[in-house]
């Protein structure tokens, strides 16, 4: 009988999503298992082949543990508001929900046609008005815990889309989206105080099981550093506070660098102090056009301007010294002010290079002195010099004693800074979830009544933003206009929208009770499903969304709304999948891979049997025409071994190293994601199976479940030719026995003078000198020495022996 993918998969599609077979059990009895993707941004390009990859390797994991008896939450869901959705709706006069209604249906078609095991009950989708109640329920106790707050603000503005964008929408100073120009531009923002949570951010990685890459991520993202801040006075009477990470080489410090956006700036500009004005202004609107990225890159050429008719003061030695304005330094890090110690820092230095500079060394490294040098490294280690009271001291004991001197005089303190910086959370859009808050000009700002909630999208057709950059709900009055929850008085709606991040931070929440309509989610419900056990998704996932998930969570477990401190007890992340030439596919190189397509041509089972062989799950892997038709091949031989059924029960005597051996093998890798590795090994047995002229019906058995969880289709049409029972979904993981992995004989090379000559099947666990009497005493070998005399003996145990003669 002919292999039929398309009528097999088709069938098995429909019976499971009939039957419900892959729907989480309301029952508490068993042990849980909770596998997490992240869920995709519906967009009207549909899948491309790098979805099913991540989505494959837990659908692999969550079957194995259904097999293994643990209840598995399985869920998947839409990330569905976004500014994407919205330039679409614009550009083709289409309503946001409709585009996003048909994204996501042609999402899910291409989803089901891999068989994935998705409980599809549980479906939910950021667009729902179900779903974001919740989202505004958590911003408002954000906003009631001190968390959230408004704030005049420098933000990336995109020139053409007349949108906020967080630093990560801004590429090379571009719209990640449009490719528009974006500068800097203050508005008022809605902020989450993501910052209150830092140390619990970085502290709380200890104990979870996230690969070294993420958690080494997620830490040099939030930057913690300690160190000291340190208070310059000007000429003018006015404090700059910097803070340095080495307030041992304060007597280094020959000059300031502040930012263009500082507020002593602008305000020395309005009084007069700066006397080269124009200058100053030209070169903060030139900063004001670059992005934050663009800003700090290492590499570029330095740049600034001094501030003409104002100097600081060096707190350690009184001297004067000179304040520049340079892009390099940003408002929102630090202070947004810096001392420069260029004889030990490289961007320093560079900076006092091109501006003729003192350069000081204050710190004296071992052996040559890094300023004989035009480039050098850092000095963190050596002894201090030419710093006064700190001379002799060791980096790390002169660090101790100038904080001392700093607090004991009032000129500073001890610090710890984060690079982390709060939230931006306001977005000038149509398409996102409204921020639940009205301002009164009697009462300020006031969070709208619980019992309002949801806090629902107007209908409108006119998605474009104001001139202004303000929201185009702005110009919809009568949902805008409303009373003060607090006087009853006018008041009006806040119009900007939540950033796409907000759905997602606790969307994981919502599958484990996505119909309660009293919380986020029922505490019975997260007490059993919590925490997720284990979450993959990309590596570009792995600093923003993780981190505002992780503080969201925090924040809930605080309230008592959450069991436990972090969401995710694992996480992964895969490598992408290249085109056929090694480069990121891209419709502009012409190397798309659609899945639809592939799955048209080669089936469902096909693509994720190839997705999961095609390399390291971790590292990127480029795509292989030859390489699917192998595990076409793989497909079609396991499907004719249905027709080589042979009498016997169990598995033979010959095939049952292989089975046991087989079973630890797949059982192990799929728990690691050596998915590549369980597919050989299975490969291997099947290659087994046809030697041995077909498989008794135990042995197909074992195999099916084995290959089920990577190609579930073909083993659940197999399993029902040979009448077993119900569907390998229910069916139990095989077991296997230590003891029986190891081959009872293992093949041997013998050498004469390094040549090969026989290959004896020995006795497995031999040691080396048994390995050499059981080679001497082989009737072949023996015929070889008669006549010679044995000089030397080499054996490796199991492997091989080399008998040196003359």
């Amino acid at each position: 009988m002919k292999y039929d993918f398309k009528a097999i998969e088709k069938k098995w599609q429909k019976v499971w999503a009939d039957e419900k077979t892959f729907a989480a059990k309301i029952d508490h009895t068993k042990p849980k298992f909770y596998a997490l993707v992240e869920f995709p941004y519906p967009s009207g390009q549909g899948l491309h082949v790098g979805h099913p990859r991540s989505y494959t390797a837990l659908d692999i994991v969550a079957r194995k543990k259904r097999l293994a008896g643990y209840n598995v939450l399985y869920p998947m869901g839409w990330d569905a508001f976004g500014l994407p959705t919205e330039n679409f709706a614009m550009k083709n006069h289409i309503h946001p929900e409709i585009v996003t209604k048909n994204n996501v249906a042609r999402f899910k078609s291409q989803l089901q046609a891999l068989g994935l095991s998705f409980d599809w009950d549980r479906e939910i989708n950021t667009t729902d008005p179900s779903y974001y109640k919740w989202t505004q329920w958590i911003f408002l106790q954000l906003y009631k815990h001190g968390l959230a707050y408004k704030k005049e603000m420098s933000v990336n503005w995109c020139t053409s889309c007349k949108v906020v964008l967080a630093n990560e929408e801004v590429v090379n100073g571009c719209c990640e989206r449009c490719g528009g120009e974006v500068v800097h531009k203050v508005k008022s923002q809605w902020m989450l105080k993501i910052t209150a949570y830092a140390d619990r951010l970085i502290d709380d990685l200890d104990g979870l099981d996230f690969i070294e890459r993420v958690a080494t991520q997620q830490k040099n993202w939030i930057g913690r550093s300690t160190g000291a801040e340190v208070n310059f006075t000007t000429t003018t009477g006015d404090t700059l506070t910097v803070y340095t990470t080495r307030c041992d080489t304060l007597f280094g410090a020959t000059y300031m660098v502040v930012s263009p956006e500082h507020a002593l700036v602008n305000q020395w500009l309005e009084n007069g102090t700066i006397q080269n004005a124009d200058a100053v202004r030209a070169y903060q609107a030139e900063a004001a056009r670059k992005s934050d990225f663009e800003r700090t890159e290492l590499n570029k050429e330095k740049t600034g301007v001094k501030l003409e008719g104002v100097m600081g003061i060096n707190p350690v030695n009184g001297k004067e010294i000179p304040i520049f304005i340079s892009d390099y330094v940003l408002a929102t890090y630090g202070t947004g002010a810096i001392m420069a110690v260029p004889a030990h820092d490289t961007r320093d230095y560079e900076f006092a290079k091109v501006f003729g500079l003192p350069i000081v060394e204050v710190v004296k490294g071992q052996g040559e002195s890094h300023l004989d040098k035009e480039a050098f490294t850092d000095v963190a280690t050596g002894t201090l010099v030419n710093s006064g009271f700190l001379d002799g001291l060791s980096v790390e004991d002169a660090k101790k004693k100038m904080i001392e001197w700093l607090e004991s005089e009032g000129k500073g303190h001890a610090k710890v800074n984060f690079k982390l910086r709060d939230w931006v959370f306001s977005r000038q859009r149509y398409w996102g979830e409204p921020i639940p808050m009205v301002y009164c000009e009697k009462c300020g700002w006031q969070p709208i009544p619980e019992s309002e909630l949801p806090l629902k999208l107007p209908e409108i057709s006119d998605f474009e933003p104001g001139e202004g950059g303000e929201s185009p709900l702005a110009r919809h009055t009568e949902w805008v206009n409303t009373t003060c929850p607090c006087c009853g008085g006018p008041a009006k709606r806040e119009t900007d929208t939540m950033p796409q991040w907000a759905g997602s931070s606790w969307y994981f929440l919502r599958y484990m009770d996505p119909h309660c309509d009293t919380a986020p989610v029922s505490k019975e419900a997260v007490e059993y499903w919590g925490p997720v056990d284990w979450y993959n998704g990309g590596m570009e996932h792995t600093t923003l969304h993780l981190l505002y998930s992780r503080f969201w969570h925090k924040f809930l477990y605080d309230i008592g709304v959450v069991p436990t401190k972090e969401p995710y007890a694992k996480r992964t992340s895969h490598g992408m999948i290249l085109g056929e030439n090694g480069e990121k596919m891209s419709k502009s190189r012409g190397n798309v891979i659609n899945p639809d397509d592939v799955v048209n041509e080669y089936g469902a089972d096909t693509l994720r049997l190839y997705e999961m062989f095609i390399g390291d799950f971790e590292k990127a892997a480029p795509w292989s025409t030859k390489g699917i038709k192998g595990c076409k091949r793989f497909l079609d031989r396991l499907w004719g071994l249905g027709e080589m059924i042979v009498p016997g029960e169990g598995y033979r005597p010959e095939l049952e190293t292989a089975f046991h051996k087989t079973i630890k093998k797949v059982g192990e890798d799929i728990e690691v994601l050596k998915h590549n590795t369980a597919i050989a090994s299975m490969m291997s047995l099947l290659n087994d199976l046809y030697a041995a002229g077909g498989a008794t019906k135990d042995e197909l058995r074992t195999l099916l479940i084995l290959v089920n969880p990577f190609a579930p289709h073909i083993t659940e049409e197999m399993w029902q030719q040979q009448g077993f029972e119900g569907q390998i979904a229910h069916a139990q993981w095989p077991e296997y026995d230590e003891a029986k992995c190891v081959e009872s004989t293992v093949e041997v090379l013998v050498q004469l003078n390094g040549k090969p000559k026989a290959r004896l099947n020995l006795a497995s666990g031999l040691d080396k000198d048994a390995t050499l009497a059981a080679v001497k005493a082989d009737a072949s070998v023996a015929a070889l020495l008669e006549g010679k005399t044995i000089v030397k003996e080499i054996a490796v145990p199991g492997k091989l022996v080399n008998l040196v003669v003359k």
